[in-house]
């Protein structure tokens, strides 16, 4: 889920005002650097007017003539004596304005009056449903007010850190919120009062305002907050109780918790913004179950990574995959599912950075699209699990601690990460991180020639493994599992692996019946097609796709496959052509293919490509494994591999009515790690998912049993591993 963090970076790009983010500096004192403001601001929704008073500090030794940017149109003044105050450049069209300030010598502080309207409509951010989303620079409405740093509502000066107090006036019932500390919250003369607090650095100065219900509850010094924006008492339960958990369990693997307070906010649109102390999260994704234990913690973490400890954006965002890797997976891990995590995250990159997409980590500012995410946060958490592998929980959560310590409200990049392992380590990690932060790509790893033999009174296994991806090798750590006969468990090494070739050699006290290669998905590499099964993923990742239309399809609901195809023009693939079936002899090996329409004429060839998995269709409806799936009332999604290239995947969609394939055109990438779906109703609900098995992974080798006979035997038993941390 997009947080405010990846979000931001787009918005200044949009108002075309790159330059005023936040430059890398070095902070020796980070407080005595801060520009400060004291700001009382008026808000009137229902005129979408915003009336400012702004008292600026300006820190010592700062010029005396210097300029900031302001939203197109607020026409500030001041009153103060001697203060000169000229604009430079920007009109009614621009998002913002830019001024030019003169102090006197020996003045520091000079105040700012301005009013007008922040009124900008939501639009869609990222290509794909799967990375994009609606946002807005900034909005005042009846509806509720969001205004953050790219609504320059505020002036933005040279890109300087800021702390700040903030005395906001509102209808009555209204209510805001702010990063900070809450110091005021009244009723005064038929008006809401409320004062925000913050004397930490912060990037930027968000205000969050609606007709709210709030619930709160102190945990340790932290004030948990939840407002709602209808009353819900049990909902807000869950969460005051999911943010004392989660604020515990990173406190003790990272340190305090930087901030007063933090609270759950409910936006009026559906967003999944992390703020410093706040999450602003869409009414639909706080009620999901699962966003409790998946996307809040995630915004939980982003208060010590990203909101207090601050990217080097020009030398890569390191936050978003460090966040994702000690929430997302973590949580995970915590609950047994963190090997199906790290394989759904390397499908994703072998799915989505196909050929022209990739770009080293250090070029990764924010998400933007399913290419960019499985980078930026994919390959990043991957390369912080690989470095907790190499390292140990315990010099890695020392490392962390050290991190957090030496750069808390400072600028920090993957230098001041390697510098703080190192540290709590002993290693030299220099190499470690140039070759996974500095290069594209990922190492692809192929077993060949692998046997086994009697080896004395034991036994030998032998192999090649090889990395054979263009360029040059990465070293590596590479986990062996060797299954043996008469064995529960499987024997485990880790081999390094330095140079493009190894020459394998295990000397076992049992027969040998199969070897696996990185049987738990630890490494970040380019995964094999036949290592996993094809996916939607697959489908939406491909550069080209060929949509199908059923040519004996008329009225509706032909409309709706041709809706459904423009849907996966501009959201998928970068390139779709939709032809009928009737326009083509066969299905082309050089894209990928969606079939749509039960009367589609290649039903058949997608049925004879599933002919590997448990799956039966006939008039009344489809079979997969054990599940009844009707056609009536219902929709299919289903996914295999082109038979003449496996790069290149098939996918069936089908359904009985129109309404759902709407749905489904919103739904599908949120489902993307899975082979085949079903659904009932209009909306449509998802009643059935999974993925198809993986029958024949390269990456696994059989021997003959002492019999000769060469048995597909399950993997022996994997040592048992501990979460980084228990929740």
């Amino acid at each position: 889920m997009p947080t405010m963090r990846s979000v931001r970076i787009f918005f200044v790009a949009f108002c075309a005002a790159l330059l005023f983010l936040p430059e890398s500096i070095a902070l020796t004192d980070a407080v005595k650097n801060l520009v400060h403001h004291n700001i009382k601001v008026k808000i009137s929704p229902k005129e979408h007017l915003i009336e400012v008073e702004d008292r600026i500090t300006l820190p010592e030794g700062f010029p005396r003539e210097f300029s900031f940017h302001l939203h197109s149109g607020l026409q500030p003044k001041t009153e103060t004596v001697g203060v000169m105050l000229k604009k430079e450049g920007g009109d009614a069209s621009s998002l913002a304005e830019s001024y030019r300030v003169t102090l006197p010598g020996g003045q520091s502080t000079f105040v700012l009056n301005y009013k007008g309207k922040i009124e900008h409509p939501l639009e869609a951010v990222g290509k794909e449903e799967a990375g994009g989303f609606s946002n807005t620079p900034g909005i005042i409405s009846g509806e509720g007010v969001f205004l953050g740093g790219s609504s320059f509502w505020y002036p933005s000066i040279n890109g300087r850190l800021l702390s700040f107090t903030l005395d906001i006036s509102l209808p009555p019932e209204w209510d805001a919120v702010s990063q900070g500390e809450r110091i005021l919250h009244e009723q005064e003369s038929g008006m809401a009062r409320v004062q925000w607090d913050s004397p930490e650095p912060q990037e930027e100065i968000f205000i969050v305002a609606a007709p709210f219900t709030e619930y709160a509850r102190q945990v340790g010094s932290v004030l948990a907050m939840v407002f709602l924006r209808t009353p819900e008492r049990e909902l807000a339960g869950k969460y005051l109780d999911a943010t004392a958990t989660y604020i515990g369990m990173y406190e003790g693997l990272i340190g305090p918790y930087p901030y007063k307070k933090f609270a759950l906010v409910e936006n009026f649109w559906e967003t999944g913004f992390g703020m410093p102390s706040f999450t602003l999260l869409g009414p639909k994704i706080i009620r999901f179950p699962f966003i409790i234990t998946s996307s809040y913690p995630h915004e939980i973490l982003h208060n010590w990574w990203g909101n207090s400890v601050f990217p080097d954006y020009k030398k890569g965002n390191w936050s978003e995959g460090l966040t994702a890797y000690l929430s997302d997976h973590l949580i995970k891990e915590q609950q047994g599912s963190g090997v199906e995590y790290r394989e759904t995250t390397l499908q994703k990159y072998a799915d989505y950075v196909v050929s022209g997409r990739d770009f080293p980590l250090v070029d990764f500012r924010s998400r933007h699209s399913s290419t960019s995410e499985a980078v930026g946060y994919g390959k990043s958490l991957m390369f912080f699990h690989m470095l907790c592998r190499e390292l140990g929980d315990k010099s890695f959560i020392a490392g962390l601690q050290d991190f957090y310590h030496q750069n808390k409200f400072r600028f920090a990049s993957f230098d001041d990460l390697r510098k703080s392992f190192e540290k709590t380590s002993g290693k030299d990690l220099k190499s470690e991180f140039e070759q996974w932060i500095m290069r594209p790509g990922a190492p692809e790893i192929r077993l060949r020639d692998a046997k086994s033999g009697q080896e004395g009174e034991g036994y030998l296994v032998t192999g090649i493994l090889e990395q054979v991806q263009e360029g040059k090798g990465y070293r590596l750590a590479v986990p062996i599992a060797i299954t043996m006969e008469g064995q529960e468990k499987a024997y485990e090494t880790v081999v390094n692996m330095e140079n493009m070739r190894l020459d394998l050699k295990v000397l076992l006290p049992s027969r040998p019946l199969r070897i696996d290669v990185d049987p738990q998905f630890d490494l970040f590499r380019r995964l094999k097609r036949d290592e996993v099964p094809p996916a939607i993923s697959q489908a939406l990742g491909a550069k080209k796709m060929v949509v199908i239309l059923p040519s004996l399809e008329k009225g509706h609901l032909l409309t709706a496959y041709r809706r459904l195809a423009k849907a996966l023009a501009s959201s998928g693939p970068d390139e779709v052509e939709v032809k009928f079936d009737t326009e083509m002899e066969k299905l082309p090996s050089d894209s990928a293919v969606a079939i749509m329409g039960w009367k589609n004429r290649f039903l058949i060839s997608m049925i004879s490509a599933l002919s590997p998995y448990e799956v039966v269709t006939n008039q009344e409806g489809i079979r997969i494994e054990k599940t009844e799936i009707p056609r009536e009332n219902h929709s299919v999604v289903l996914t295999g591999r082109n038979p003449e290239n496996k790069d290149m995947c098939w996918m069936f969609i089908a359904s009985d009515k129109t309404e759902p394939l709407k749905g489904l055109s919103r739904k599908l990438p949120h489902y993307h790690k899975y082979s085949y779906l079903g659904f009932k109703g209009d909306e449509p609900e998802n009643i059935a998912k999974g993925r198809w098995p993986v029958l024949d992974s390269p990456m696994t080798t059989f021997f003959p049993a002492k019999d000769s006979r060469l048995l597909k035997v399950e993997m022996g038993i994997l040592a048992p591993r501990k979460p980084l941390v228990e929740q």
